[in-house]
């Protein structure tokens, strides 16, 4: 089997990675694995040989997020999505048409749609060919173009087009197409319903023994604080806009009525604009930690003020499995059958962030975490969620 990844799936410690090494993990056990997969971040290359111990085979590339990003420009003259000149490297495409050519492959699976462009030739069509989109990343892009101003609209606008029509040119010549969640593969079949029948999902999970409240974690606060936590990769605009917003909008009054409260933002790669973040009062930004358990467990509350938000996020199901009351925007809880003020708490507009901190320091919500973590632990398992992936590459083609 052909498993190609936009991003190296090690280690689990972000949105993406986490769902591509699981399904990985998945496929190692019922198929010989050849994985390709581009390598972003240098820290990453350590971990080839925890790849290895999984894969027959497995072929990083060195992707330099500048350089792809000049290449990509290239699409502009080729109505193109900028995605995919981002994402293709004559490395990448001469190693899978070499292993092709050696090995007959007889299934494919890749992990987001750009890298489906290196298996789209005849000699692939014979293939049982799957594409886990994750999420409608065309959709993502016209979302990012309502935030933005001229001409970043225009490209992001442009984005959201090109890719949405190379989607669909995917699903129509693959066998099937996945998304993370039954609300995000709806959207696709909305946006592109002449290829429904072959879209369908299979959700997240969590490692609900690795992210376990009862662990004795050390706590990572100051004595007395009480600690709002966010996490997430601090590089990613969603990510970005949610943080500022509520550092803005929301927190200058929770802190001016509650002096002992403090915002964390903990996750890697924190952007110029989130470092600044760190001059206000109250605030403060971690960068990149080992570990995130410690800082969900000894928060008072998790936070996660999505404005922009596709498909599942797993930053919400990792503090829902700790325990932890999540306060959540309702772009931020979909895809999640989450009950409001049973299991999460679900803020429709600005004012509710405020009355439902003051809520939670009130103790009013003290059942909300064991509830959530119930509901991570009924609805989010791996072991449950995965083998549909199995089904599909072992169903007959039609």
């Amino acid at each position: 089997m052909l498993f190609l990844c936009h991003r190296i799936p090690f280690p689990p410690n972000k949105g993406d990675k986490i769902r591509s090494y699981h399904l990985l993990r998945y496929l190692s056990v019922h198929y010989r694995v050849y994985l390709g997969a581009f390598v972003d971040d240098p820290q990453d290359w350590a971990y080839a040989d925890k790849l290895a111990e999984l894969c027959e085979e497995v072929h990083l590339v060195k992707l330099n997020p500048i350089l792809a990003r000049i290449k990509s420009l290239r699409a502009l003259c080729k109505g193109q999505a900028l995605s995919l000149p981002y994402y293709l490297n004559g490395e990448m495409s001469r190693w899978v048409n070499q292993l092709q050519s050696k090995n007959d492959i007889q299934r494919v699976v890749v992990y987001s749609a750009v890298m489906a462009q290196y298996v789209m030739g005849e000699k692939y069509g014979g293939s049982k060919r799957i594409a886990d989109m994750v999420d409608v990343d065309s959709e993502k892009w016209r979302e990012y173009s309502l935030q933005k101003t001229f001409p970043m609209s225009w490209v992001y606008q442009r984005e959201a087009k090109c890719l949405l029509k190379f989607e669909c040119h995917v699903a129509e010549s693959f066998d099937h197409s996945l998304f993370v969640s039954t609300a995000e593969a709806d959207k696709f079949k909305e946006l592109a319903p002449d290829v429904a029948a072959c879209v369908g999902s299979y959700s997240n999970g969590v490692d609900t023994e690795y992210f376990c409240p009862q662990r004795d974690f050390s706590s990572p606060y100051k004595e007395n604080e009480r600690a709002l936590v966010f996490t997430g990769a601090m590089d990613y605009w969603p990510n970005i806009d949610a943080v500022n917003w509520f550092t803005r909008e929301v927190f200058p009054a929770v802190l001016a009525s509650n002096p002992q409260i403090r915002f964390y933002i903990v996750g890697s790669n924190p952007a110029a604009q989130v470092r600044k973040l760190a001059d206000l009062p109250g605030v403060v930004v971690t960068g990149r930690v080992e570990d995130v358990r410690p800082y969900l467990a000894h928060a008072t509350a998790a936070i996660a003020p999505m404005r922009i938000a596709r498909g599942i996020q797993n930053k919400v199901l990792e503090a829902m499995a700790m325990a932890r009351s999540v306060i959540v925007s309702e772009a931020g809880i979909e895809g999640i059958k989450a009950i409001h003020e049973e299991d999460v708490l679900v803020a429709s507009q600005t004012s509710d962030y405020a009355r439902y901190i003051e809520g939670v320091l009130a103790s009013d919500y003290d059942t909300l975490g064991a509830s959530a973590r119930h509901r991570v632990k009924q609805d989010f398992s791996w072991e449950n969620n995965l083998p549909v992936v199995g089904e599909l590459l072992e169903q007959p083609s039609a």
